[in-house]
């Protein structure tokens, strides 16, 4: 990586700060709260603490985390590239799989809102926001810290917290596996987290939109 490691400090206070973010979001579901409101609000808020505590903590402040302001442009632009490689990719699996009278939309799942305004709250909290709090947390924070055994070590590990943070155990999480592990190769190879922010936006956005129209 181009910047330093994270330290042990950063990632403790965080996912202190993350911790009780999601305590007090369990507190207010039992209230007569939209409970994606208050998911877009608990997202947010670790946004904040997560950038907060890496900016007093850490030397290099947000671009120990990957967040490079002068490189977002290009970052963005990188993450569109991503997205339409692995676009194509999947696009090619998916034939291969239909012409084996396979199904592979059965992988996909969303309990989508019936409402108009609901499923565009869902749009915006689950395509946006939650994918930006994801990375800065998953990739920015812990594979930042986890890279000082290795790029192998980081990436299983924090694709491992990554599929285990979505608690999907019906069936394979596969979309959670192979996108914790895209994400952490494309942050390894670009150095810019706004890289893996816009494949996993996009993603997410892309497995929405098959949703609604299956």
């Amino acid at each position: 990586m181009e910047t330093a490691y994270i330290k042990l400090k950063t990632v403790g206070l965080s996912i202190a700060g993350v911790l009780i973010v999601e305590m007090l979001a369990a507190l207010l579901n039992s209230q007569r709260i939209a409970p994606i409101l208050i998911i877009g609000g608990a997202r947010s808020l670790e946004i904040t603490i997560l950038l907060v505590v890496c900016r007093i903590t850490e030397p290099n402040r947000i671009s120990a985390l990957g967040i490079l302001p002068k490189h977002i442009r290009s970052g963005l632009f990188r993450g569109f590239l991503w997205s339409a490689g692995f676009g194509l990719v999947v696009g090619l699996v998916a034939v291969i799989l239909i012409t084996a009278g396979l199904h592979p939309t059965d992988l996909i799942a969303a309990n989508l809102p019936s409402t108009q305004t609901g499923l565009f709250f869902f749009l915006v909290v689950g395509g946006i926001i939650s994918p930006v709090a994801e990375e800065i947390f998953f990739r920015g924070m812990l594979y930042g810290y986890f890279r000082r055994w290795g790029m192998w070590a980081a990436l299983l590990l924090s694709t491992l917290l990554f599929v285990m943070a979505h608690a999907i155990f019906q069936r394979i999480p596969l979309p959670q596996i192979v996108g914790g592990i895209l994400f952490a190769v494309a942050y390894e190879k670009e150095k810019n987290l706004m890289v893996p922010i816009i494949i996993h936006v996009l993603g997410n956005l892309a497995i929405f939109a098959i949703a609604i129209i299956k």
